[in-house]
């Protein structure tokens, strides 16, 4: 906010053309920081572990969900179409890092989740991950992450509740 200041934008000024501007600044700088975030993983995880994003995405996801999800579910947890999700798992069936598992009492539907191999091979990515993000984010106090972090959980929750 540079050319605004704060203290001309207020909680109840949602007609206010200079507040506009300013939300519409903070979206494109925020959209800016996580295209480069994201463009640094993608390498970072193609380079160290010959993997894409989307491959480490639903590894995460199963690896939280250590019964397995089925591919309904997990095409929700990641927000994506099951079409998006279903050449992933398929590969990474065929790599031995995911299985899938029948249903019961539902001939349709499969489950799937990490096998031993898939979680200790996930369990090593995520800590390189996390070693990344800590890098890239380095320069930021803890208590300039918290109130971050509050204001992008709002920011959710608010966008959230109109979509319910």
């Amino acid at each position: 906010m540079s050319d605004i200041q704060a203290s001309q934008i207020g909680d109840d000024d949602h007609g206010n053309p200079a507040a506009s501007k300013a939300r519409l600044r903070l979206w494109l700088k925020l959209l800016k920081a996580t295209k480069h975030v994201e463009a640094e993983l993608r390498e970072n995880l193609r380079m160290a572990f010959d993997t894409t994003l989307p491959r480490f995405d639903v590894m995460a996801a199963l690896y939280r969900a250590e019964s397995g999800l089925k591919m309904s579910e997990l095409s929700s947890v990641l927000r994506v179409s099951n079409g998006n999700v279903t050449g992933i798992v398929d590969r990474l069936v065929e790599d031995g890092v995911l299985v899938r598992v029948p249903v019961d009492h539902d001939r349709r539907a499969t489950t799937v989740r990490l096998t031993n191999a898939g979680r200790e091979q996930f369990a090593a990515m995520a800590a390189r991950h996390e070693t990344w993000i800590d890098g890239m984010l380095g320069g930021i106090e803890t208590s300039e992450i918290r109130a971050m972090t509050d204001q992008l959980e709002r920011i959710a929750s608010t966008i959230a509740k109109r979509e319910a």
